[in-house]
């Protein structure tokens, strides 16, 4: 042995489909090491499965991977049983948490994970991908918390891609932490605030009713997006009054 410690390598994977009954069918759910999977209770005819994490992590030098796949005439909740935590490990480099979700047409997906926690000496990058199938359906939740209580943060970058249709419908990219561009945390991004989220909710009903460009408050705003869709960004304090702004704007869309 050379000494050289390598990070956790770790996929998991889930398959929703109409199940013929009028319900949602899970017939893949497979998780590895630290991210195991479990069907809970869902309201309704959709399914629901929370990420649980069986190990601590991300840590420096890991490469997570979630894939999830949505058919047509399934719907799926997605969520996570506790914050996830990218922490400083040591291994070199930086950590990678990969998303990728496919969404058929009359198909629904509501990923609502608890947050993301950037711990002091952390690296982590994400790179969520979203594709749609025209007529497909999504509530996607993404919150980002810097630095644990009284902490510094680590180094977070996080991309968001979201197609419609084959089309781009968002692509956007944040970075923070030591490391990051000049400004992040200037008055035109956070302005002192170390908590951010965003929800992006594509809906066909949309389309034929735009919703109209607000402020949801001092420092969240909803816009529409270039199709049947809305983004919703905010920063606030902490992770307890950035989750009400985004529950109460997802509640105001009905």
């Amino acid at each position: 042995m050379d000494g050289v410690t390598t990070g956790v390598r770790a996929t998991a994977r889930i398959v929703a489909q109409d199940d013929g009954r009028g319900g949602t069918a899970l017939p893949v759910l497979a998780g590895q090491g630290p991210l195991a999977l479990r069907r809970t209770r869902a309201s309704g005819d959709g399914a629901r499965v929370l990420l649980v994490g069986a190990m601590s992590g991300p840590l420096g030098g890991d490469h997570f991977t979630v894939l999830a796949e949505v058919a047509s005439g399934a719907r799926l909740e997605v969520g996570s049983a506790a914050a996830t935590l990218a922490l400083p490990g040591q291994a070199k480099g930086e950590a990678r948490y990969d998303v990728r979700l496919d969404v058929a047409a009359g198909a629904e997906l509501r990923w609502l994970p608890e947050q993301l926690i950037s711990a002091r000496g952390s690296d982590l990058r994400v790179s969520s991908r979203i594709d749609l199938a025209a007529g497909a359906r999504l509530v996607h939740r993404e919150e980002q918390v810097l630095g644990r209580f009284g902490e510094e943060p680590g180094r977070l970058t996080s991309r968001l891609t979201v197609r419609l249709d084959g089309r781009p419908l968002l692509d956007q990219e944040v970075s923070c932490g030591p490391g990051a561009p000049g400004g992040w945390d200037g008055p035109a991004v956070l302005a002192g605030h170390r908590a951010l989220g965003q929800l992006v909710v594509v809906r066909p009903e949309f389309g034929p009713s735009p919703v109209g460009a607000r402020m949801l408050g001092d420092y969240a705003a909803l816009t529409p997006l270039a199709g049947p869709a809305v983004l919703v960004t905010a920063v606030a304090p902490d992770a307890l009054r950035l989750r009400r702004v985004l529950d109460e704007a997802l509640r105001d869309l009905g």
